[in-house]
């Protein structure tokens, strides 16, 4: 048993310690707020019943204050910055235009929709700053 436990152990090392090694891993999970009054207190269930943004790995799902269907949005490369992350956005090619016709899909960010910053503040929050589709900070569901 203890040989199968030490198996396990080193097959999950590499998987564990890349996740720590990734700049974003901190943002991995739910967050509310943004665009809505963050969920504070009470059960974790509530904070997670409608999430604002979910960050894993490799996607962001988002929803805005007029669209609450989530927007997937695949992430190309994060970069570490001195207060949080900028998060380079793959271009999403709409049917029927052009490569990289984002209308509806990105942050409400300004300039650049393929570019998102996040800034990590005090207590746990986060914010998108810049973002007029985000204009609140937000906080996480594991926080609860």
């Amino acid at each position: 048993m203890r040989r199968f436990l030490l198996a396990v152990a080193v097959l999950f090392a590499p998987l564990a310690a890349s996740a720590q090694s990734e700049p974003h891993a901190w943002l991995y999970g739910a967050w509310s707020g943004g665009h809505t009054p963050p969920v504070r207190g009470g059960p974790p269930a509530t904070c997670l019943a409608q999430p604002s943004v979910i960050f894993t790995r490799d996607i962001i799902l988002h929803t805005t204050l007029l669209d609450p269907l989530y927007q997937q949005r695949i992430i190309e490369t994060v970069r570490a910055t001195p207060n949080g992350v900028e998060i380079r956005l793959r271009p999403v090619q709409r049917s029927g235009g052009p490569l990289g016709a984002t209308a509806g899909v990105g942050f409400g960010c300004g300039g650049d929709p393929n570019l998102l910053r996040v800034q990590r503040l005090e207590g746990g929050e986060i914010a998108f700053p810049g973002c007029v589709d985000f204009p609140s900070p937000l906080v996480s569901c594991a926080g609860h």
